[in-house]
């Protein structure tokens, strides 16, 4: 059995005639019906059944076709990617993420994208997990870094970095000037948090569920630069990830601080639409990630508090 006869297969049962998978083919119909009874005699039974004119598959022919399909299509897979191995990568790939993950991971990551690959078109969508969801399901994104867990069974999810989430204050608040802060010192503190829905307040709202506390929530939002905003002004506290609160601490705008007997993380991951072969433009951003992870692990880990 060669390549030439599962191509016989295939534009046979394609077109219903040995006559017309010769004309698809650029060969006689003799020729077809030629390589059809050496294959028939290798395998020691019929591949089709001739009833007229009509051309009727048998379970071994099917059986020859499903294994045409996956190796004709391996056969594409494997070429395209020698080809784009070789070529300039182009094109255009649509990122989706929430708020943090574009302030403080995609600069980084996507001006390395940009630095390897210069004729490369990034687009990238901020959005709720729900909405970055909805925009790789209908093909107007292509990757997502977003929190995780997201159950959907038609999306690859890969978990990359563990957050972090520690409780912001303004660096004169009351808790600011203890050593240690425990779960019971934040009840009746007023809370500016993230929106509900959002994966990073699910934790929360299970922190305060096991903790038996129910601190007031005087607002919320998706956009963690207004979280700070308001925690500086003095309005309310927060839990956030380190890697948004880093830089204000070292400016002293901001005071974090783990909760003792408390472990507050989230991971952030890939998610992507099952396929075949991931588009190569994916496969770079996913690649470059994995160069730079050292740096982007960095920068989630609070340093000594």
């Amino acid at each position: 059995m060669d390549l030439r006869q599962l191509e016989i297969i295939r534009a046979i049962a394609e077109t219903g005639s040995f006559t017309a998978a010769g004309e698809k083919l650029h060969v006689s119909q003799s020729a077809i019906s030629r390589q059809i009874l050496i294959l028939e005699d290798e395998l020691g039974e019929p591949v089709f059944h001739r009833i007229g004119r009509r051309i009727r598959i048998t379970p071994a022919g099917e059986s020859l076709l499903q294994l045409s399909h996956r190796v004709f299509r391996d056969l594409q897979e494997t070429v395209s990617a020698i080809s784009d191995t070789r070529e300039a990568l182009g094109g255009s790939i649509g990122l989706v993420g929430g708020m943090t993950v574009c302030l403080y991971v995609f600069p980084a990551l996507l001006a390395e994208v940009r630095r390897i690959h210069p004729n490369l078109d990034m687009r990238v969508t901020v959005g709720s997990t729900l909405r970055s969801v909805e925009m790789l399901r209908a093909g107007a994104g292509d990757l997502g870094l977003l929190t995780l867990p997201i159950e959907a069974s038609d999306l690859v999810s890969v978990p990359l970095l563990t957050e972090e989430l520690l409780l912001a204050t303004y660096p004169s608040h009351p808790l600011a000037s203890q050593k240690r802060i425990v779960p019971a010192d934040l009840e009746g503190q007023p809370f500016v948090l993230f929106e509900t829905g959002s994966i990073t307040r699910q934790i929360v709202e299970e922190f305060f569920a096991r903790e038996r506390i129910s601190p007031p929530i005087i607002m919320e939002t998706e956009n963690v630069e207004i979280i700070k905003a308001m925690v500086r002004s003095g309005l309310g506290i927060s839990i956030i990830p380190w890697q948004a609160a880093a830089a204000d601490v070292t400016t002293r705008q901001l005071f974090c601080s783990r909760i003792t007997g408390a472990s507050l993380v989230r991971q952030t991951g890939w998610l992507y639409p099952k396929m075949g072969r991931l588009p190569r433009a994916v496969t770079e951003v996913i690649r470059v990630f994995e160069t730079m992870r050292p740096q982007l692990e960095a920068a989630v880990r609070p340093s000594k508090m």
